[in-house]
């Protein structure tokens, strides 16, 4: 990288929100146009070809900072020539509190019951004391264990790499899903979208589950095929599925998906852009700070794993 004090950053595409602009201005750094800079906030989360045409354009840029913690829009783009973050890490305590909350409107039937015309009996199930697995070990999976301790679960993480998480009292290889799926109340899906983890759960992996456990997903619809998970839901294979994210998305009107008492979507709300802002706002400041001081990065984008 060139040295600190030769470094400047632009900010991309024209038009960007100006907390943008506050937060790199926050962080220390010098905002100049593309051809003069050494670094660059890319703020468009959707504008693949706008991010391929600047790197085109511009290709001394040795840093580049993505929105948000998915980065599968880009990965066509992310290379090798340099240094990538994104806003990984960010969101996990937002998220973990909404994957939190569609579990026990889950276990507890809230679902079924905001949506009754009469009075009707007692159906749900105890979070307090459940086996729970979740699937994913980045920070939206520490958050939650968190957010669990009270309720006493027995916590199963299963992550590609087994390392030690704290308050997990196991912690398997992603080979060891279907393991790790049996017995469990609920499982929670908190991991990156990747080509390993397109389809991760299908008919296979509902067909062991327990019949009352609950899926929550949190992370890309993408992990669930969701032909499957109509048929697990229909055939009560499985409890429920609480979804804050589906394939597709936006989950169109007519979806079986919609009509299904035992199935929980919200329109991917478990990071509002009220909640957002301010959090991806701090990410940006103390990445700049540290750029601009030549410290290393937070929220490294992984290359190979493309996460």
């Amino acid at each position: 990288m060139d040295p600190p004090s030769s470094r400047s950053i632009t900010i991309q595409p024209p038009g960007s929100p100006q907390w943008v602009h506050d937060a790199v201005v926050a962080g220390g750094g010098n905002i100049v146009q593309p051809q003069h800079s050494t670094a660059a906030v890319w703020t468009a989360a959707k504008d693949v070809e706008g991010l391929r045409s600047l790197l085109r354009d511009h290709p001394h840029l040795e840093w580049v900072q993505v929105p948000f913690a998915g980065i599968e829009n880009f990965l066509p783009v992310i290379d090798d020539n340099r240094v990538w973050t994104c806003g990984k890490g960010v969101y996990a305590e937002p998220v973990a509190e909404h994957a939190l909350g569609l579990a026990l409107a889950g276990m507890r039937n809230i679902g079924d019951y905001g949506r009754a015309s009469q009075w009707t009996g007692p159906v749900g199930r105890n979070l307090l004391g459940a086996a729970v697995t979740i699937v994913g070990g980045g920070g939206i999976t520490e958050s939650l264990i968190r957010l669990l301790v009270p309720f006493q679960c027995t916590i199963t993480v299963v992550r590609r790499s087994v390392e030690h998480i704290d308050g997990a009292d196991t912690v398997v290889g992603q080979e060891n899903l279907v393991d790790a799926l049996v017995g469990a109340d609920v499982v929670f899906l908190a991991l990156s979208l990747t080509s390993e983890t397109q389809g991760l759960i299908g008919r296979p992996e509902f067909e062991v589950m327990e019949p009352h456990a609950w899926i929550v997903n949190v992370a890309r619809g993408g992990h669930i095929v969701t032909e499957d998970l109509v048929w697990a839901l229909e055939n009560n294979i499985i409890g429920g599925a609480a979804l804050d994210v589906t394939d597709p998305e936006p989950l169109p009107p007519q979806h079986p998906l919609w009509s299904l008492p035992n199935c929980i979507i919200t329109p991917h709300v478990g990071n509002t852009p009220e909640m957002a802002i301010p959090l991806l706002s701090t990410r940006i400041q103390e990445n700049v700070r540290r750029y601009m001081r030549d410290e290393e990065l937070i929220g490294l984008v992984d290359v190979r794993h493309g996460y």
